[in-house]
């Protein structure tokens, strides 16, 4: 679902991803509207426009994320201030692109949010990391309730922290994607986390990057 106030931007946008392959299941121009035909439209991913004229983008998140819990939202906003950003990954974006990237970045992105990947426009990933490890009450390792994590746990949850693929990890690890996807579903269990993006906001609390 593509959720945008303009137009030509909602319809260009749309076209792209239809032309990619993926089934564009509506478009719609206001964020209350998104909220309310979501159910029935049962998006797997929106593409959201952070301004928008009836209700704010972040508004739209929580709104989207209770009528559907497993639907995963991909910021692509004009705006890279920091406070946008971040409020929206608050609110549970799993990812925020800029509109001035360009066509394939855009695509990829898509790809990876609904692959469940935390996906940020570059740049923007370490003002989120820095953030929220300001934001961490306890230094990493300090808290005694933290479940032990193997070395190689740890850095693993560093690169997904760092928005990096399967793939990406995989290559940098000089491991098998398979043995990557274990470690995390691993470390997903240790902590009693759900997914990736969950894992990241975890790694980012923990300074993990």
């Amino acid at each position: 679902m593509v959720v945008d106030d303009h137009p030509m931007w909602r319809d260009g946008v749309a076209r792209d991803l239809a032309a990619a392959g993926y089934e564009v299941v509506a478009t719609v121009g206001e964020g209350q509207q998104a909220v309310r035909i979501a159910p029935a439209a049962r998006p797997q991913v929106v593409v959201l426009d952070l301004q928008l004229p009836d209700i704010s983008g972040v508004e739209v998140i929580s709104g989207l994320l209770a009528a559907l819990p497993g639907v995963r939202v991909l910021m692509l906003s004009a705006s890279g201030e920091q406070q946008d950003v971040l409020d929206a990954v608050k609110a549970g974006a799993t990812g925020y692109l800029l509109k001035s990237s360009g066509q394939a970045e855009f695509l990829d992105a898509v790809a990876r949010t609904a692959a469940g990947d935390p996906v940020f426009t570059p740049g923007l990933a370490g003002l989120v990391l820095g953030e929220f490890r300001r934001l961490a009450t306890e230094p990493a390792g300090e808290d005694p309730g933290t479940p032990k994590l193997t070395e190689r746990e740890t850095e693993v949850l560093r690169l997904v922290a760092k928005g990096l693929s399967y793939r990406q990890i995989a290559e940098r690890l000089v491991l098998s994607h398979r043995t990557v996807q274990n470690h995390v579903q691993n470390t997903l269990g240790k902590l009693q986390l759900h997914n990736r993006v969950e894992l990241t906001r975890y790694a980012i609390e923990q300074g993990l990057d």
